[in-house]
């Protein structure tokens, strides 16, 4: 569980990145921070584990605050996921996923194993163990990012806009990877990204925000898209989108699903 309780940081000659921020990340469940640039998400995430410290307020990870943990202890503790993979390029794919339980005393030929392992686990071949990550497709990187993040078996996962560098179909391909691992795993994952539609599909709980952290709407999916708080989110959320509003209807003898203009864009399962 992650708690922040009255959190605000500032930078600099007073930019205030996040303005009393308070929310309960629970355990065991994905929660997605969804919102534009400026509105604080990163920060938010690097809170957590001490890359940054707020100017004020708390963070909390099962009651304790943070600040009383050694940071580097905390990050290693901290499964960790960046936009572009953050792959050491001078480290094999095997060696990039054994980094921290290496570091943390791991003998380095179980580490190596159990990276194999990962790797299948990610839905990647172990024959790709030994080459480097400029030899990988930017899909493929994302996947050993993950690998390497739950490589010393965290209780939370960050996952900083993993994969907003990708093409839509890898994109679709690793939210359904990471569905997948979430079912069977149970981590606390906080899950940041820009892309609403995602926040949506991946976050048992999704957070609004606002300019400096402002939570505009917190909820299930369902409650965000069937209730939105005010004109913002709607807004935000795309409530009106033709994507949005759907219908059925009966297409030789198949119940078919169109968007508000007509388009069809599903087929009802049976």
């Amino acid at each position: 569980m992650i708690r922040f309780e009255s959190v605000s940081k500032a930078y600099g000659k007073g930019t205030q990145a996040i303005r009393d921020f308070s929310l309960l990340v629970p355990s065991s469940r994905t929660l997605t921070l969804v919102g534009s640039s400026g509105s604080g998400k990163t920060t938010l995430l690097r809170l957590v584990n001490r890359m940054v410290d707020p100017t004020s307020g708390r963070v909390l990870i099962d009651e304790e605050d943070i600040r009383r943990r050694d940071p580097v202890a905390l990050r290693r503790s901290i499964g960790y996921v960046l936009q572009n993979g953050g792959l050491l390029p001078h480290r094999t794919v095997a060696e990039n996923i054994a980094t921290v339980p290496v570091l943390n005393g791991v003998p380095r030929r179980r580490a190596r194993q159990n990276a194999l392992g990962l790797l299948e686990r990610v839905g990647m071949d172990a024959s790709l163990a030994d080459r480097y990550p400029h030899e990988l497709s930017g899909g493929q990187q994302q996947r050993v990012g993950v690998a390497r993040a739950l490589a010393s078996d965290p209780n939370i996962l960050l996952m900083d806009e993993p994969f907003g560098a990708v093409d839509p179909i890898v994109r679709r391909e690793l939210q359904d990877e990471l569905l997948r691992l979430q079912k069977t795993l149970g981590k606390t994952i906080l899950f940041v990204t820009h892309d609403i539609d995602e926040a949506l599909r991946l976050g048992d709980a999704v957070v609004v925000l606002r300019e400096g952290g402002v939570i505009a709407q917190q909820g299930t999916p369902q409650e965000i898209l069937s209730n939105p708080a005010n004109e913002f989110v709607r807004e935000f959320v795309g409530v009106d989108r033709a994507d949005r509003q759907l219908s059925t209807a009966v297409v030789d003898g198949r119940e078919i699903v169109l968007d508000a203009d007509g388009r069809p864009v599903g087929v009802m399962a049976r």
